[in-house]
């Protein structure tokens, strides 16, 4: 896939998938849209890329690189849903403790079995951790008529942002910028604009539910892409909607439960 199809592939498939999730958030709740986004749209395409250009050892070090990047969402989300004053000082909090998080997590020497299973614990930990949903307050609102443009804009740009400059930051600096949780970012920004900090938790809450598919599809390649190759990636996006389909059945019953 030469450079120019690379983008336009970009250029279609990001606004493609907000738009798709905010309709989704809009449907079924913010919950299921945070659940839909924690696949790994962005960093899954960031990986395969990165196996063609620069090799399957490459990017097998970095995807240990992004399991190990799920701890550093998970302080992300802690940080978000703890922080209550704004989503603009919220979204600056939770992204810089992303950093410091993703900066810490270098120095973890594991190897990817036992790293996902520290990550798998650390999500369990973390949606214990998240506020409750029991004090909602509904705030609604109908979306002005430049809401769905402006996320379409400002997620496709920082992607190919993301996308051109990940390469040169080397295999764990390329995990760490392709995992940034954007997509979850820029739901709950916006759902906190419009339906007030509770509905930013639920786009948080179901962020940490899907994480489980995102550690699963980067254990997958880490263990598989350098004795299978690039078939690696069939078999751990259908480990991934294995995955996907138990914590969402955990997402609901959560949900029903809180109600």
């Amino acid at each position: 896939m030469t450079g120019l199809e690379s983008t336009l592939l970009k250029l279609v498939v990001t606004p493609a998938l907000i738009t798709f999730a905010t309709l989704v958030g809009r449907r079924f709740g913010q919950a299921i849209a945070g659940w839909l986004i924690a696949f790994p749209w962005t960093s899954a395409p960031v990986s395969f890329f990165l196996a063609l250009d620069h090799g399957v050892a490459f990017a097998a070090a970095a995807a240990r690189g992004s399991i190990a990047a799920v701890a550093a969402e998970c302080v992300f989300a802690l940080s978000y849903a703890h922080v209550r004053r704004g989503w603009p000082l919220s979204l600056s909090v939770a992204s810089v403790s992303y950093v410091v998080a993703a900066l810490v997590m270098q120095f973890v020497a594991l190897d990817p079995l036992p790293l996902a299973a520290l990550m798998a614990a650390l999500l369990l930990i973390t949606s214990r951790l998240l506020p409750s949903g029991a004090a909602r307050v509904h705030v609604r609102e109908i979306p002005p008529a430049w809401d769905l443009p402006a996320r379409v804009a400002v997620t496709t740009s920082i992607v190919l942002i993301i996308t051109t400059v990940a390469p040169a930051l080397g295999p764990y600096g390329s995990a760490v910028a392709a995992s940034f949780p954007l997509f979850a970012s820029i739901l709950a920004a916006f759902a906190e604009r419009h339906s007030g900090h509770t509905a930013a938790i639920d786009v948080i809450r179901g962020l940490v539910a899907g994480l489980f598919g995102f550690t699963t599809f980067f254990l997958v390649i880490a263990e598989l892409l350098p004795p299978l190759g690039l078939i690696a990636f069939v078999i751990a996006a259908v480990a991934t909607l294995l995955v996907q389909a138990t914590s969402l059945a955990m997402l609901r019953r959560g949900a029903t439960a809180r109600t």
